[in-house]
């Protein structure tokens, strides 16, 4: 639901027409003048259908929402937004990352989370203000990853993640746990352009 937009302006300046490139990055309604970072992880494997890659120990903010798809990804954004803008206990600013990630744990149920940036404290991440918003560290892993563009319908996203299910398990890999997204753009953004991402995590891994 986040994520960098290029936009395209123009501007004379002694005469010359100079073509500038303004990333911006954008999140319902709030624009923040900067290039987000997105989450580090190394490529282990390129596979047809999917990449196996390898996620460092990372923190993120996490909140569980209730809803269908869509309506759960937009209610998670706002109070994790204002964790990242300061409302936890250390009054902490955090710069935005991408992507912005979810997974169902029941029936429209949904876990929102955002990953910190890399520099960020693991031992000493501040306690959220907000009962609902938790901060956590996340352990090193391996995931399986399928990238696709597209409209956020709930629909492609489901569809995405059950191909994901079966091209890892045709390739002999072992999930853990349930499917998860990962979107990297802004809601306006046209389909076509769209960055997101179905995503498993898995064990057994050897390189």
């Amino acid at each position: 639901m986040v994520g960098a937009g290029v936009f395209r302006k123009f501007s004379r300046i002694r005469g010359l027409r100079i073509h500038l490139d303004e990333r911006t990055v954008f999140g319902y309604g709030h624009r923040l003048e900067t290039v987000t970072e997105k989450q580090p992880y190394r490529l282990v494997k390129q596979f047809d259908d999917f990449e196996l890659r390898h996620y460092p120990e990372h923190a993120v903010v996490e909140v569980t929402t209730h809803g269908d798809f869509m309506t759960a990804g937009s209610i998670g954004f706002r109070p994790l937004l204002s964790y990242i803008s300061g409302f936890n206990l250390k009054a902490q600013k955090f710069a935005m990352t991408a992507p912005v990630l979810q997974q169902e744990s029941y029936e429209d149920v949904y876990v929102i989370s955002f990953v910190l940036p890399a520099g960020a404290e693991l031992t000493e991440l501040p306690q959220p203000k907000d009962g609902g918003v938790t901060a956590k560290v996340v352990a090193a892993r391996y995931v399986a990853a399928r990238r696709f563009s597209g409209g956020w319908q709930e629909g492609r996203f489901m569809g995405e993640g059950e191909k994901l299910l079966s091209a890892v398990e045709a390739a002999g890999l072992h999930p853990v746990d349930e499917v998860f997204w990962a979107r990297f753009d802004p809601p306006w953004k046209p389909g076509f352009l769209k960055h997101n991402e179905a995503l498993i995590a898995l064990e057994g891994v050897t390189e």
